[in-house]
């Protein structure tokens, strides 16, 4: 685990890209778990932290990117 990320689900996409996703208060994956677009992989929550959010985050070959660069435009 890593510290102050409470309850922490990192995807695998690649080899060059992971997503990350912290502080979830039910985790709905297992470790190794093939996931699929759309799949619902967790709740929100509020573990390791004082209030309930979500820290997400995209690492290409292991440094953080801006997520906006990949996600689809609103």
């Amino acid at each position: 685990a890593l510290r102050g990320y409470g309850n922490l689900i990192i995807i695998k996409h690649n080899d060059d890209y992971l997503s990350a996703y912290a502080h979830n208060d039910t985790m709905l994956v297992r470790e190794q778990q093939e996931v699929k677009a759309g799949q619902k992989i967790a709740t929100m929550g509020s573990t390791g932290t004082s209030s309930t959010r979500l820290h997400f985050e995209i690492r290409y070959k292991g440094k953080s990117v801006n997520p906006l660069r990949y996600l689809p435009q609103r």
